[in-house]
């Protein structure tokens, strides 16, 4: 796996809305990436919720956004940006629980409103930005023990 000159290893994933049969892509393929670097069991968890669920949104909601991932020595970052509906009223929807999701979505078992809750939760550092009409970027950041 190649380090780039600072000394990083990253990785873009292109996530497309409403493609549910490649769900679960970008987080499977990090988790073999920390597992491959040797990274704790438990960090790739945290590492892999949190994707996960970054993914779904995307999926679920945006016409498409990409995730990109930073691994040093010390830390991932996780950086998702999306072309969607953005996001009207961030701090109800950081309550768990809270979910816009449409009934369809809802009817495949998705949308249960964990989704930011979750990212924040598995993130020693969280920091969300949306625009209505425009999207939301979300920046997590996982340190290493």
């Amino acid at each position: 796996m190649p380090l780039n000159i600072d000394g990083t290893i990253d990785g873009t994933f292109q996530l497309i809305g409403g493609n549910f049969t490649t769900a679960g892509e970008a987080s499977t393929q990090l988790k073999l990436k920390l597992s491959e670097l040797g990274v704790d069991e438990t960090i790739i968890r945290r590492a892999t919720i949190a994707t996960f669920e970054a993914e779904m949104n995307v999926i679920i909601y945006a016409a498409a956004g990409w995730l990109h991932y930073y691994i040093t020595s010390r830390s991932i970052t996780i950086k998702i940006a999306d072309m969607g509906p953005g996001i009207e009223n961030i701090e109800l929807a950081m309550q768990e629980g809270y979910s816009t999701a449409p009934d369809w979505v809802r009817e495949m078992g998705w949308g249960a409103g964990m989704g930011l809750p979750n990212m924040k939760k598995n993130s020693d550092l969280f920091k969300i930005d949306s625009v209505v009409g425009e999207g939301t970027t979300v920046e997590m950041v996982i340190n290493f023990p």
